[in-house]
């Protein structure tokens, strides 16, 4: 499990969602956080770099976000969805998939287990950050 440094000068600023990223490539992980942390509305809280580790801080934290990358290194994140499904917190948060694998089959399963945001990490990768930027602030006027 790795904690990004820019967590924690985040982690005082209780309006900020907490997002779980779920990616096994160094390089997208910190473009990803970068993203997220550079909207002020939320932060990576934590990362997983397999279905296991996310499946613990799903677990053990609470979140208010995941994006998950499909394939890992070990395996798939789909188990992660499904525990997710099973546990309720799909309805919950906020979660996408931002994948390389953005075949129909893929997206079809990913709805099946309640996904409503599936991207295309090649050219969507501003329509998930976007998107999730949405729901931040929609969560901070209803909260508000």
């Amino acid at each position: 499990m790795n904690a990004n440094p820019a967590t924690a000068r985040n982690a005082s600023n209780r309006m900020s969602l907490r997002v779980l990223l779920i990616e096994d490539s160094p390089l997208i992980r910190r473009s990803i956080a970068d993203a997220i942390d550079a909207m002020g509305v939320m932060h990576v809280a934590a990362c997983a770099e397999s279905a296991d580790e996310a499946i613990a801080l799903l677990s053990g934290e609470p979140f208010d976000a995941v994006i998950v990358d499909l394939q890992l290194k070990q395996g798939s994140s789909v188990p992660v969805l499904a525990f997710m499904q099973r546990k309720g917190m799909i309805e919950s948060m906020f979660a996408a998939v931002l994948t390389n694998h953005a075949l129909p089959a893929y997206r079809e399963r990913c709805l099946q287990y309640g996904v409503r945001h599936f991207y295309d990490k090649s050219f969507e990768f501003d329509r998930a950050i976007d998107a999730l930027h949405e729901y931040a602030q929609a969560r901070q006027t209803t909260q508000g």
